[in-house]
Parts: structure tokens; C-alpha cells; sequence
């Protein structure tokens, strides 16, 4: 029972930091691509 709950919680904070890792790295990606659209224009 014990396992099954430590399971439970490291599968939640893995998918948070996921979340986490792809909001960031999609954040860059827009500023980047802000930067290079205000370049060309």
C-alpha cells in the first residue's frame, strides 16, 4: 500500500515537471520567434 502511494506521488511530480519543462521551452520558442518576426520586419 505504502509503494503504491510513493508510486502515485513520484508518476504526479514527474507529469508537473513535464508540464513544467514544456510550458518553459514553449514560452522561449514564442519570444524567439517574436525576435525573429520583429527582424524581418
Amino acid at each position: 500500500m505504502e509503494g503504491s502511494r510513493c508510486f502515485i506521488m513520484s508518476g504526479s511530480a514527474i507529469m508537473m515537471m513535464i508540464i513544467g519543462i514544456v510550458v518553459i521551452w514553449g514560452g522561449l520558442a514564442l519570444s524567439i520567434a517574436n525576435l525573429f518576426r520583429k527582424k524581418k520586419v
